[in-house]
């Protein structure tokens, strides 16, 4: 807390992976960019809109390399380290791989707040580095009237079992690995107004590393994987539906959430990111989904589970096993041939 009682929550404008540009402005700008030419080795760039990069090294190995940093989403500091770097090697694992190791990039209010909460954040990092097997090593500070931390994150993957959000392939089953939910939750936490229960369970959910849930899809033969964060469910799944050349149905009554977060959501406690998210992908949704249920597959995710396709004999097994090791994964939809389309039961 600030010297001046202010709430950690309180100097953000947003909420976590909610304060991202909205995928729509995002596109825009990305349109404005020359593309770079492409060496060999470059096995994943920018031209699909993936997780991270893919450098190869030799046959067997290559480099991903991602970054990732955001706005406090709870008042516990070390918390907010921790699920900050969680989220960060996130995007290693949504490509079939494993973090290495990370550089911690900071933004910190130093006449706001004190050394001794940046000290709390970033053992929160270093937390989520030992719990994912990473090592922390160093990074980069500026001073900013609004505190915001993540990770640059180095890891490694298999050429040969890379996955990519453009490997959806008609016939796969469609598996979340964690409720959606968190952008509202912790829009809640910024306003006041959750539940012990809510932040409980949020957290908990945040700060669980997709270890586990990247091994389930690529023993499942999974090609086409991404990781669900600030677009929300569906805009993730617009990009990946596009870049795979593929339609996906989502049926609304296998979609894991958190508890409470529909009622929050019709007392309009949703995140700016997640209203854009849902304009945006509103024009490629086909189906008859009511407002709350589009905005709740909208919602800003943090630190969010793996969406990944698999045969759905193999997709069923992977649920069933990331079950038994108390990760909430579902299957939550299919896919078939189309051009980018999104249906919702």
């Amino acid at each position: 807390m600030a010297a001046d009682g202010k709430r950690l929550t309180e100097f953000s404008h947003g909420a976590g992976c909610g304060c991202k540009i909205g995928p729509g402005a995002l596109a825009e700008v990305m349109a404005l960019l020359a593309p770079s030419q492409r060496p060999d080795e470059l096995l994943v760039g920018t031209e699909t809109g993936d997780d991270a990069a893919v450098w190869r090294l030799d046959a067997d190995r290559a480099l991903v390399a991602t970054t990732d940093f955001f706005t406090p989403v709870v008042d516990d500091p070390r918390l907010w380290g921790r699920i900050a770097a969680t989220n960060a090697a996130s995007d290693v694992y949504a490509m079939g791989g494993r973090p290495l190791f990370a550089l911690n990039l900071v933004a910190w209010p130093t006449d706001a707040l004190p050394p001794e909460v940046l000290a709390e954040v970033l053992a929160g990092g270093a937390d989520a580095g030992r719990a994912c097997g990473f090592v922390v090593v160093g990074g980069h500070s500026i001073d900013d009237p609004e505190p915001k931390y993540g990770m640059a994150v180095i890891g490694e993957v298999h050429p040969d079992r890379l996955l990519t959000n453009a490997g959806l392939r008609p016939g796969d089953a469609l598996v979340l690995t964690k409720r959606l939910g968190i952008g509202i939750a912790t829009t809640a936490v910024k306003r006041g107004v959750a539940s012990t229960a809510l932040v409980d369970a949020a957290v908990a959910s945040m700060i669980a590393p997709n270890g586990a849930a990247a091994a389930a899809a690529v023993a499942a033969g999974a090609t086409g994987c991404t990781d669900v964060t600030g677009f929300g469910l569906l805009g993730h799944l617009r990009k990946m539906a596009a870049a795979s050349g593929v339609d996906a149905t989502v049926r609304m009554a296998d979609v894991p959430f958190l508890d409470g977060v529909r009622d929050l959501a019709d007392a309009g406690v949703v995140p700016g990111g997640s209203q854009r998210n849902r304009d945006w992908v509103r024009e490629v949704v086909d189906g008859s989904p009511g407002e709350t249920d589009l905005l709740l597959l909208s919602d800003a995710q943090t630190s969010g589970g793996l969406l990944f396709g698999a045969a759905p004999d193999r997709a069923a097994r992977a649920v069933a096993e990331l079950g038994d090791r108390g990760v909430p994964a579902a299957v939550i939809g299919e896919i078939g041939a189309g051009t980018g389309r999104i249906r919702v039961l």
